[in-house]
């Protein structure tokens, strides 16, 4: 007797770990296996140890959902950083473009501007100071020509020798510092180089 009941006690204890599952079909009849439901039925598992259950359509539609949207996460995260490296190419580009323009001018004026009165800011080695506004490379470019003119126009300059980004600079106001061979210094704010 004693044998009959290990036995059937560790035949329980097999099928109750194994786990039942409850299949309801579509007209309302339920049935239940110790396997999990064919398609078309609900499934629900049922820990016969502890009388839990478990929707697992809904557990699967969870996981499907979850699944979507880190997808769709890291689909904008993807799409966010190429814009990133887009817009880093254009101002690149548009910084390159009025490094252009302002050698442009010191060669066509030799007389007003020294050969390094505009020397261009390379966007992979600049300086520390130009580094910290590097979103605006492209205006501090314009700005440092539109300085370097703003100086001779003065009368008091007969030759810029340098024009650079001053320590003065604030995110608010860049502030540039043009020198001149007549050891006259021009210091302009952003503001008033406006045009």
């Amino acid at each position: 007797m004693r044998l009959i009941l290990l036995i059937l006690g560790s035949l329980f204890s097999a099928y109750a770990g194994a786990g039942v599952y409850k299949c309801t079909d579509v007209d309302g009849a339920t049935a239940y296996r110790s396997k999990p439901c064919s398609e078309g039925r609900s499934n629900v598992e049922i820990n016969i140890k502890t009388g839990s259950s478990t929707n697992l359509d809904e557990k699967k539609n969870q996981q499907a959902s979850a699944q979507k949207e880190q997808q769709a996460t890291l689909e904008q995260q993807k799409s966010e950083q190429e814009k990133l490296v887009q817009k880093e190419a254009q101002l690149k580009q548009q910084a390159s473009n009025e490094s252009a323009k302002n050698q442009f001018l010191i060669k066509n004026n030799p007389g007003k501007f020294s050969a390094f009165a505009i020397p261009p800011y390379a966007p992979e080695q600049l300086p520390a100071l130009v580094k910290k506004y590097q979103t605006r490379l492209a205006d501090i470019e314009q700005l440092r020509r539109y300085a370097a003119e703003k100086a001779l126009a003065t009368g008091q300059c007969s030759r810029v020798e340098a024009t650079e980004l001053n320590i003065k600079s604030t995110k608010e106001a860049l502030v540039f510092l043009v020198d001149c061979s007549s050891a006259k210094h021009f210091y302009f704010t952003e503001q008033e180089l406006a045009r």
